[in-house]
């Protein structure tokens, strides 16, 4: 399965914070679902919702500018 460096992060942040998938889920206001869609990879989320669970770890999806060629 191909990486994926927004599931590894989540995982990795909700482990060392010690928190269940559960508790996680209602510390950023989303579903348990949403979680485990992260978790697993999921390719088509949401982005706000997404950076509802990113901004307890300081972090948030937004645009990037690429190189032009």
């Amino acid at each position: 399965m191909k990486k994926n460096p927004i599931a590894d992060f989540v995982r990795e942040k909700r482990r060392e914070a010690k928190l269940t998938q559960a508790e996680l889920a209602s510390k950023a206001g989303v579903g348990i679902r949403f979680i485990r869609d992260v978790e697993q990879g999921k390719t088509s989320l949401r982005n706000d919702t997404t950076n509802k669970l990113l901004f307890l770890f300081g972090r948030c999806l937004g645009p990037v500018n690429l190189p032009r060629e």
